[in-house]
């Protein structure tokens, strides 16, 4: 780790902190793509789970008043059957494969009919959500856009999204750290005084997000929340299909 690989980091880890400030996303998705490139698949997820438990935890901290405990304790629910069955194979993905399905979630979670997905964030539907995101995170390193098109669907506004997701992400990323840490075979290491600077960066740009958040209304959040999914669900689909095919 180099002194401008260190900067540079930084830099973005702030910037995405503070991207998932106002919408409570995308500051990941972001941050996972590029540890993707530059760390093995096991240390960049040991890294952005750090880095996103400071996030989300600073972020959860400043919003508590708007969290919604009962929702996240059935999402932490579904977490932990993900991670057991997921402890049973200690399957680690290929780059292209955890890029498509990190791009392909919130597609397919806006083509099912609302019949079936209905518009509520009731205790099972978030159980479930919980199961999926977490088998998701394993996959891919985060939840990305199929937690948060889930929360986006729900009545929830915009400081009770914020809030409640931060909190649920909080034991997301925990339950990742343990398993790319150490469940699996290869664990990732990170040099512990980056770690300090990664949780710093972190706590600086959930907080200065939190300012720009305060002067938006609930419709410009999801308008804005929603084409920032579908920018970056299209980049990751077409990074996964480009390493798939062994293009780059």
């Amino acid at each position: 780790m180099t002194a401008l690989m260190a900067t540079s980091l930084s830099l973005l880890m702030i910037g995405t902190a503070f991207l998932s400030g106002i919408f409570g996303m995308a500051g990941g998705l972001i941050l996972i793509g590029v540890l993707l490139v530059i760390f093995p698949l096991p240390t960049a997820m040991v890294l952005h789970a750090i880095t996103q438990m400071a996030s989300n935890g600073w972020r959860a901290l400043l919003w508590w008043r708007y969290i919604e405990w009962k929702s996240t304790a059935f999402y932490v629910a579904g977490c932990l059957v993900a991670v057991g069955l997921w402890s049973i194979t200690l399957y680690v993905p290929d780059k292209s494969v955890a890029l498509l399905l990190l791009g392909l979630s919130p597609f397919i979670i806006r083509a099912i009919p609302e019949s079936i997905l209905p518009r509520t964030f009731g205790p099972l539907q978030v159980a479930v959500t919980g199961l999926f995101s977490m088998m998701l995170m394993l996959l891919s390193g985060v939840t990305g856009p199929l937690l948060d098109t889930m929360f986006l669907r729900s009545p929830l506004d915009r400081r009770r999204i914020i809030a409640t997701k931060a909190s649920c992400q909080v034991f997301g990323h925990g339950f990742k750290l343990l398993y790319f840490g150490a469940l699996i075979a290869e664990v990732g290491q990170v040099e512990p005084w980056f770690l300090a600077v990664a949780i710093a960066s972190s706590i600086i740009g959930a907080s200065l997000g939190k300012l720009l958040l305060e002067k938006l209304t609930d419709k410009q959040f999801r308008v804005w929340s929603n084409r920032l999914i579908t920018t970056i669900a299209t980049y990751y689909v077409g990074y996964g299909l480009v390493l798939l095919a062994r293009i780059a």
